[in-house]
């Protein structure tokens, strides 16, 4: 056999043994084709044979992946308006199936999942308040639905693992938004009302407190300005009696002088007396 013949053959053995083995690597699964069918389904990690130019293999990651979709606008119990964000853990559990329907696309795929999953949130939402979806437990109302969504991705290949809120919103072209302020400001305005009224209560029993600290302190100040005034009239009366029974004649001249200083203040007084009256005794010039 010539040389040429010989390497024709060795290459031609090693692209058919190249052509008929195919590795499916740990986290991955496989299908083999047959002439465009599928022959054989959900082969697991390892080295695999198939046959050439006949059968080829398609490979898919069947790690965990996070499909993201597009906010969805959704109804509350209320007749609220609200657009949800959120993001679903997805894996491939059938490749024959996930083949056969979306050609191995994982784009397509997640297209097709959208409105399974959509549909199927918005019997939870539409039962809600906006309160409950905001505040409530999410975990419950996402394993409840989890089942049905599983069906229906069952028919794509996959199965949803989880499926997390990312962003509840109130879409800005809504009357929710308006609804929400208004009724924040009549809360604030509530509160505000409430507490002003505490403050002017508390202001009304200060007042109060004040001023009957006031009239007490005034009524304490009279008094004790009356018996003060009362001590010192009574001293001065006795010192007066003291001064006019130690010099009667000398009292008598300071008593008359005091007269006649309250008599003559203004200096525009006018006194009519008869000469010999006793008042004027000491303004004589013979004394």
């Amino acid at each position: 056999m010539k040389p040429g013949v010989v390497v024709a053959l060795v290459v031609a053995l090693l692209l058919g043994l190249m052509g008929s083995v195919y590795i499916v690597r740990e986290g991955q699964v496989a299908l083999v084709l047959n002439l465009g069918r599928v022959a054989r389904t959900d082969i697991g990690p390892g080295l695999h044979f198939k046959v050439p130019l006949i059968e080829s293999a398609r490979v898919f990651d069947r790690r965990f992946m996070a499909a993201e979709f597009s906010p969805e606008r959704y109804l509350t119990s209320e007749r609220k308006d609200v657009s949800v964000d959120f993001a679903a853990v997805v894996l491939v559990s059938n490749a024959g199936d996930f083949y056969r329907s979306t050609n191995g696309n994982e784009e397509i795929a997640i297209d097709r999942l959208a409105p399974i999953i959509k549909d199927s949130l918005r019997n939870e939402i539409n039962a809600r308040t906006l309160t409950q979806l905001v505040s409530g437990n999410r975990g419950e109302m996402i394993e409840k639905q989890l089942p049905g969504i599983n069906e229906g991705a069952a028919n794509l290949g996959l199965r949803v693992i989880d499926i997390r809120f990312k962003q509840i919103d109130l879409p800005t072209d809504s009357d929710v938004i308006g609804q929400v302020y208004e009724r924040m400001r009549a809360e604030r305005l509530q509160v505000a009302n409430r507490l002003r009224a505490e403050g002017e209560e508390q202001a009304r029993i200060i007042r109060a407190e004040a001023d009957r600290d006031r009239t007490v302190l005034l009524a304490e100040a009279e008094r004790d300005a009356q018996k003060l005034r009362g001590e010192g009239d009574a001293e001065a009366t006795r010192i007066y009696g003291a001064a006019a029974n130690r010099d009667p004649s000398f009292f008598a001249f300071q008593r008359s002088l005091e007269a006649y200083r309250a008599s003559f203040a203004d200096g525009d007084a006018m006194i009519v007396l008869e000469r010999n009256d006793p008042f004027l005794q000491y303004l004589r010039s013979d004394r």
